[in-house]
């Protein structure tokens, strides 16, 4: 199965406190491939400005990544620019520009119309929309967000979430959109909007599943150094659906381990700027770093021994 992704193509100028780098490959449709790709093929929908180099296309399909509805238009690329300080749990905002992403409208090859697995990145939710209306009969669509369209577009947030099957949201954005400060409540008030499944992320506390059958909560994979937390959770969501198209099915443990693949792929994310880390990440080092987060989260103290029920 194939995964088509909605989303932005960019460039970041980001600093944190291991030093700076300026329009670098960014957006959550970018970080999104590079977790995804290890599992299903990728097809991006997403525009670029005449300010984006046609290296950097060829950069996504020597990945492998599907670039048939990645528009170039007229003016500049979306860029975003921020700052981390301190712990880096959040990003300190400088400036966005949408530049090309402003009057976007995204279109897609006649293949691409009947991929089943789509994941609406965040992005105008009135965007989010527009693409739904292109598609023929998808098998699952998850779509994610942020504060900016809740607080500006709610409406066209809540008109887009009747028509999802898995709203993947931070701590911040659930209590934002529900008013709820307990997170059980806010995914139980989410579910409300149309999504079957609210998927809740906590950062470097894990993430958590909630169903109207079941609840799946597992932590975080930390690791010793945090360079860039930028699209940590645009990649989170890439092994997560990446598993889910590959797997080709949904139930509770298929949930769980496509849960465990996205918090994988988050961590590798972290550890570099942009997508440096995830571009050369392999195969191998994903079902590596996969093992140890199954035999760290899954004691069975009768036996008294570590055992995945991720991997053999």
């Amino acid at each position: 199965m194939s995964v088509l992704v909605l989303g932005t193509v960019g460039l970041d100028t980001i600093k944190t406190p291991f030093g700076s780098r300026k329009d670098i490959l960014g957006g959550s449709a970018s970080h999104f491939s590079m977790a995804a790709r290890h599992f299903t093929d990728v097809h991006l929908s997403a525009v670029i400005g005449e300010d984006f180099s046609p290296s950097r296309i060829d950069f996504f399909r020597k990945k492998g990544i599907g670039t048939s509805s990645l528009y170039k238009d007229k003016g500049s690329t979306f860029r975003w620019k921020g700052e981390y300080k301190g712990s880096m749990n959040c990003a300190i905002t400088l400036n966005t520009a949408l530049g090309v992403l402003a009057d976007f409208k995204p279109q897609l090859t006649e293949k691409e119309r009947g991929i089943k697995y789509i994941f609406l990145a965040n992005t105008d939710p009135d965007i989010q929309f527009a693409l739904l209306g292109k598609l023929r009969s998808p098998r699952l669509v998850a779509l994610d967000s942020m504060n900016y369209w809740i607080s500006n577009k709610r409406s066209s947030l809540l008109r887009v979430l009747q028509r999802v099957d898995i709203f993947v949201a931070n701590e911040e954005e659930a209590r934002s959109l529900t008013g709820e400060a307990n997170l059980l409540k806010a995914a139980k008030s989410l579910r409300s909007f149309g999504p079957e499944t609210i998927l809740i992320k906590k950062g470097e506390h894990g993430s958590f599943l909630y169903s109207g059958k079941f609840m799946i909560c597992l932590p975080a994979f930390l690791v010793e150094k945090v360079v860039d937390p930028t699209g940590a959770g645009d990649t989170f969501a890439g092994g997560f659906m990446g598993y889910l198209a590959k797997a080709g099915k949904i139930n509770q443990e298929v949930l769980k381990k496509a849960i465990a693949y996205g918090t994988v792929a988050a961590s590798f994310n972290v550890e570099d700027f942009g997508v440096d880390r995830t571009a050369a990440l392999t195969a191998g080092d994903l079902r590596k770093r996969m093992a140890l987060f199954g035999r760290m989260v899954c004691f069975d103290g009768a036996k008294n021994n570590h055992k995945s029920v991720f991997f053999a």
